[in-house]
């Protein structure tokens, strides 16, 4: 075995870290691992399986339990794809059909004075 620097074959162990014997050259001090492990990466078809997955509508932690992708990593991906398609254009018009969300909320006063934000005191409480 050689340092990857010096190139030196006096090589002595140095503990093992994450698993792997590490090494140091007693000539430039230098540590390193024997064995060296690209990291791994996902092939081009889980990539395109779980991208299609969520342009047809699931949500990205479903993806994750039917994939076994990370959600984050599907979220990467989704933005890093999204980098590449290009600018929508700039509409002059007005459009005569517009979308909404189903969805309401409610932006009004709480109707209770007790809850998260005061604190009780022996002055508010019936006995």
């Amino acid at each position: 075995m050689q340092c990857p620097r010096c190139g030196s074959t006096h090589i002595r162990k140095n503990g093992i870290k994450q698993g792997k014997q590490n090494h140091i050259c007693a000539q430039c001090r230098r540590q390193f691992i024997d064995e060296y492990d690209a990291p791994r990466t996902y092939s081009q078809e889980v990539k395109q399986h779980c991208l299609n997955l969520y342009v047809n509508g699931l949500g990205f932690r479903a993806i994750e339990r039917v994939t076994g992708v990370h959600h984050t990593t599907v979220i990467y991906w989704v933005k890093t794809l999204g980098t590449q398609l290009a600018s929508s254009p700039i509409i002059s018009e007005i459009p005569k059909v517009g979308e909404l969300d189903e969805l309401e909320t409610f932006v009004g006063a709480k109707k209770t004075k007790f809850g998260c934000g005061r604190q009780l005191t022996t002055s508010d409480r019936e006995f």
